[in-house]
């Protein structure tokens, strides 16, 4: 297969499902890909250059914090991906793909027709619904905009973007179902979730620099800080585990771009008097997070329930699992079919009492952790593996085109 992608995502793309599904994956696999995406860094002038086998067109940026210097990138971003009216000229594509953009997807929609190829969109986040959701929650300086922007995004969306596109794909089958609510028939959606890549994940590894200390038992959290996130909460379930299991200590493997954020956590460990049995660690390199987890006893997945939040699909449950580590995770959606389906954890409601009890429960029964990280591991092997993830993917590409 040959298509055109245009993502949201700048360049060169982070995100493991960009950089392993499809610059490694499909790459792999022969489907040749066009990339159009706009800089992550400072650029004036726009490039042509190769991203993991394939040829990328990457549009300048604006970094600047003003207004003017905002507008201003989103149209440098808007003519950088008008660059399809040359590229699908000159190549003959299956399909074009648009992925959390609008105005590039109208765009595409258009090239779409005109040149009689399919047309995909990939929404991985629901940003009308979250634009609305800050304005209605006071989130936001400018609660007028976000709202006007979220009811102006929803209707293209739902009303232009998707009744137009030949296949959708989305995050999670919660977002499936939160789609399918506005209208749009169930036989164009599939959900893609968030894998993980076995190849990156040092499971049979041994090294390792980090040791426990004699009777520790550890407990993981591996992410992000930022306040949003409440991770406040797992501070106080922690508060509630030493009680029981004195011994135990808490991991916090990630950090904040704010600083206020980790400070903020810091102050609530004091506050409760468990410096002693909580260790920020700030960022770290992902080789040495792989080591902080090889020694984890239990690893947890708190996720604050929003409607926003309930269609995502979290990245860390998955690596947890990866490395054989038992779960505990609340009862969001995807954390609960993933958790049902695979045996590898506990999933409880977002409540501190039951989170805590079911890491104690785990700190007491290791032999059942232990078998419950395998049954994790098998999981992730037959189902969130990349390549799995890539055929399901392929498939849909070859029913679209025949």
């Amino acid at each position: 297969m040959k298509f055109i992608f245009l993502t949201s995502d700048k360049f060169p793309p982070f995100r493991v499902d960009l950089k392993i599904l499809f610059g490694k994956e499909m790459v792999q696999r022969g489907h040749t890909i066009h990339w159009l995406l706009q800089s992550e860094k400072a650029c004036s002038t726009s490039f042509n250059t190769i991203w993991c086998g394939s040829q990328a067109w990457v549009g300048a940026t604006d970094l600047g914090s003003s207004v003017l210097n905002k507008i201003r990138k989103h149209v440098l971003d808007i003519l950088n991906d008008l660059k399809m009216f040359q590229l699908v000229r000159k190549n003959r594509y299956d399909f074009i793909q648009v992925k959390d953009k609008f105005i590039s997807a109208l765009l595409g929609i258009i090239i779409s027709r005109l040149y009689k190829c399919e047309f995909v969109y990939w929404l991985s986040y629901p940003f009308a619904e979250a634009s609305i959701y800050k304005a209605n929650t006071g989130k936001t300086r400018y609660p007028f905009y976000y709202k006007i922007r979220g009811y102006i995004l929803k209707h293209l969306l739902y009303r232009v973007i998707m009744p137009l596109a030949d296949k959708i794909f989305v995050q999670s089958n919660q977002m499936k179902k939160d789609v399918m609510a506005m209208g749009i028939p169930e036989q164009k959606l599939t959900p893609v979730p968030m894998g993980v890549s076995l190849n990156m994940v040092p499971y049979n590894s041994k090294a390792t620099s980090f040791e426990k200390r004699k009777d520790e038992k550890v407990v993981l959290y591996l992410g992000t800080m930022i306040r949003l996130r409440r991770i406040d909460f797992l501070i106080r379930v922690f508060d509630y585990v030493l009680k029981y299991e004195s011994k135990a200590r808490l991991y916090m493997i990630g950090g904040s771009h704010d600083q206020a954020d980790l400070a903020f956590l810091k102050k609530e460990v004091e506050k409760l008097g468990i410096e002693r049995s909580v260790v920020f660690t700030d960022f770290v390199p992902m080789d040495k997070a792989w080591e902080y987890v090889k020694k984890a006893d239990v690893c947890v997945s708190p996720f604050y329930p929003t409607p926003i939040l309930n269609s995502t699909s979290p990245t860390k449950l998955g690596e947890y699992m990866a490395m054989g580590k038992p779960v505990v995770a609340n009862d969001h959606p995807e954390q609960k079919l993933v958790i049902s389906e695979s045996g590898g954890g506990i999933c409880v409601p977002y409540q501190e009492k039951e989170f805590a009890n079911a890491i104690i429960y785990l700190l007491q029964n290791p032999t059942l952790a232990k078998t419950m990280g395998e049954k994790g591991r098998t999981y992730v092997e037959k189902k969130r593996e990349y390549s799995k993830i890539c055929d399901l993917v392929e498939n849909q590409y070859d029913k679209l085109i025949g």
